[in-house]
């Protein structure tokens, strides 16, 4: 597996966030007990976020002038955005060119809409990637499937592609819990909105369902927002999935023969480390 990383993305941090660089510090660590390949992103460019954010969200970014009580501005924050997007990108190219890819940076991305910054989110790096992808590579990206398996609703990523006829969204996520969206499909989003306590044996059903739809739509490119708070420990959510859980969901997803990277996004129990290492063990089989 090639993994996506810059220490730079532990360099903002706010007492008490449960959002926090140990997240993915710890996680480093444990893969790098193991053999992955790594590659350091760069920035993404300006037109790369405008494809999917509006220019005065952008602006608003840079400026520090956005107000979400879960997401703060930091100094630096639009560099350090515009760096876990570039990560995406290159673990999407990194997909194209024949080698599954993982981003593993934050902030995260996928509550980020179209012209608002939530939900420890910044830019929706996914997004960005996907978009650049179906412009860039148009001969090679006809159609894209996207799997959500955070356990809040990608509301982001659903705002920016709802419509949009190359892409497919899916989002598996507990309901209710923040941001209170994803209830039911629409078009070319389809939710599976899962109840509190969710065990692993309901959940991996919703996901067969969830990859059968995404299989089916022909896609020449997975994407996978990948979240781990739906982790029984996981201190800000509801759900119970096991560790070895998460393999199971890594070895779903290896039977999908497109070229496929993913993002991280949630997961803020210590057992991080361990479920991201379970998945990705389970996705590169």
């Amino acid at each position: 597996m090639v993994i996506v990383n810059s220490a730079r993305c532990l360099e903002y941090a706010m007492f008490g966030h449960v959002e926090t660089p140990a997240r993915v510090a710890s996680t480093v660590a444990r893969l790098r007990r193991e053999r992955h390949e790594w590659l350091e992103p760069v920035g993404c460019d300006l037109p790369d976020l405008l494809r999917v954010h509006d220019e005065l969200m952008v602006r608003s970014v840079r400026a520090g002038n956005f107000h979400d009580p879960d997401t703060p501005s930091f100094p630096g924050i639009f560099e350090l955005a515009s760096l876990a997007a570039g990560a995406a990108v290159l673990a999407a190219e990194t997909a194209l060119a024949g080698r599954r890819a993982f981003s593993l940076m934050r902030p995260p991305g996928h509550h980020a809409t179209r012209d608002q910054v939530m939900g420890f989110c910044y830019f929706n790096n996914l997004a960005v990637a996907v978009a650049k992808m179906l412009s860039e590579h148009p001969d090679r990206v006809k159609r894209v499937a996207i799997l959500d398996f955070d356990c809040h609703h990608g509301n982001g990523t659903e705002d920016i592609f709802a419509g949009h006829e190359q892409v497919l969204f899916a989002s598996l996520h507990q309901s209710p819990c923040y941001p209170g969206t994803g209830l039911a499909s629409r078009g070319n989003c389809r939710n599976y909105p899962l109840p509190p306590g969710c065990a692993p044996d309901a959940f991996l059903a919703a996901l067969d369902e969830a990859l059968a739809e995404l299989r089916a739509f022909g896609p020449s490119l997975l994407a996978v927002s990948a979240g781990f708070d739906s982790y029984r420990g996981d201190p800000i959510t509801s759900m119970a999935l096991e560790v070895e859980t998460f393999r199971e969901i890594g070895r779903r997803l290896a039977a999908f023969k497109t070229p496929a990277f993913g993002v991280l996004e949630g997961g803020y129990a210590k057992e991080l480390p361990d479920c991201v290492a379970e998945f990705l063990a389970g996705w590169a089989a």
